[in-house]
C-alpha cells in the first residue's frame, strides 16, 4: 500500500527522528536501533542514524511539504520518544518543539507529556480517553461492532459459544486457526470476560492472519504490519496501544495486561518490528478492518494469498 512517508522523503523523517532523539547527551542505544531498523528494513535505505545529520525543526516543517506528512512524521517522532526510558522533560520538550513547528498536535503528544509530568496512570486515562472517541471504530470486528462497541457488563455465553464454532470450519481454516490460537495460550475467548470483544475479536483475527504471536515484540510488529498495510490515524492510534503496553510501559487494558518497558531493547526486536513495516506495505489491502467472521471458513493459506501476504523472516 502507499506510504505516506514516500521514498523521497524517507530520509528527512529519519534525520528528524535523530533531531528529536537529540537530547539528554544524545540519542539512546535504543533509539539509534530503531531508526537504524527504520531505515533498512522499511525505507529500504542505506541510512546510518549516529552518523547522520539530525534535521532541526525548522528543516522539518520545508522538508515536508502536506499536512498528511507532517501528521505521519509527527507520530514518528512520538514513536521513538517512548523508545527512551524514562521518557524525560527534555525529550517531551523536544519532540514538541518539532511538532509545534509544524504546526502538530494530537493524542501522542499529550499522552507522552502526561506520561513524564503526571505518571503513567494518567497515560493511560488519556489513551482510554481518546480511545473512547472515532479512533476506535475501524478496531472493532463488523459483525459485532454494534452490539459490542465496548465492555460488556457480564459474560455473554451466546457469544462464546458462537467463537467456539468457528472452529467447526474444518482443519486449515481461519476459523479454526483462530480458536486454536486461544487454546494454544490458554487465553479466554471474548465474551468469557468483560473486556471488549469487537476489539479482540478482530485483534486476534489479525494476529492469526499476519503470523504473530502474543507476545510482546509481536504485538509491537503486529500494529507495525497494519500500518503498513494501511497508513491511518487509527492504526498509528492502535500502535501507540501496543507501545503503552509493551516499550512505555504505562497501558494496563484495565488490569488485564502486563504493561513492560524497553521490549525494543531486545535482540533483534527492532529489526523484526521494521520487517513488519515492511511486509505489511507489501499487501494487497488492509486485512484487519474485513468482516472476519464472513471469511472463517475459508482456508487460512487462501486468506493470506488473497492479500499477497509476504512470508515472515523475522
Amino acid at each position: 500500500m502507499p506510504r505516506v512517508i514516500d521514498a523521497d522523503h524517507a530520509e528527512p523523517a529519519l534525520r528528524a527522528m535523530v533531531g528529536a532523539a537529540d537530547v539528554d547527551g544524545g540519542p539512546t542505544p535504543e533509539q539509534l536501533a530503531v531508526i537504524g531498523a527504520l531505515a533498512k528494513g522499511y525505507f529500504e535505505i542505506d541510512l546510518d542514524p549516529s552518523a547522520a545529520e539530525p534535521l532541526t525543526p525548522q528543516e522539518a516543517v520545508e522538508a515536508f511539504e502536506t499536512s498528511a506528512q507532517r501528521h505521519r512524521v509527527r507520530e514518528m517522532l512520538v514513536f521513538v520518544e517512548l523508545c527512551r526510558h524514562p521518557v524525560t522533560a527534555t525529550q517531551a520538550a523536544r519532540v514538541e518543539e518539532y511538532c509545534a513547528a509544524m504546526g502538530e498536535s494530537g493524542p501522542g503528544l499529550t499522552i507522552a507529556r502526561d506520561l513524564v509530568d503526571r505518571g503513567k496512570a494518567e497515560a493511560a486515562a488519556d489513551y482510554m480517553r481518546f480511545f473512547g472517541g472515532k479512533l476506535a471504530e475501524p478496531m472493532l470486528e463488523p459483525q459485532l461492532a454494534e452490539k459490542y462497541p465496548g465492555r460488556l457488563e457480564a459474560p455473554d455465553p451466546e457469544l462464546v459459544a458462537r467463537l467456539a464454532a468457528l472452529a467447526d470450519a474444518g482443519e486449515g481454516t481461519l476459523g479454526r486457526a483462530y480458536v486454536e490460537f486461544y487454546e494454544r495460550y490458554g487465553f479466554d475467548l471474548p465474551g468469557q470476560g468483560t473486556n471488549m470483544p469487537a476489539v479482540f475479536v478482530s485483534h486476534d483475527m489479525t494476529h492469526v492472519i499476519g503470523g504473530y504471536e502474543p507476545i510482546a515484540v509481536d504485538e509491537i510488529a503486529l500494529g507495525a504490519m497494519q500500518l503498513g498495510m494501511n497508513d491511518t490515524d487509527a492504526h498509528w492510534f492502535q500502535f501507540l496501544g501496543n507501545l503503552g503496553v509493551h516499550e512505555a510501559g504505562y497501558l494496563d487494558g484495565d488490569g488485564t495486561l502486563v504493561p513492560k518497558e524497553g521490549c525494543l531493547t531486545r535482540p533483534g526486536a527492532p529489526e523484526a518490528v521494521a520487517h513488519a513495516f515492511w511486509r505489511g506495505a507489501q499487501c494487497a489491502g488492509d486485512f484487519s478492518t474485513i468482516d472476519h467472521l464472513a471469511r472463517a471458513h475459508e482456508p487460512l493459506a487462501e486468506v493470506r494469498a488473497s492479500f499477497g501476504i509476504p512470508a515472515r523472516e523475522l
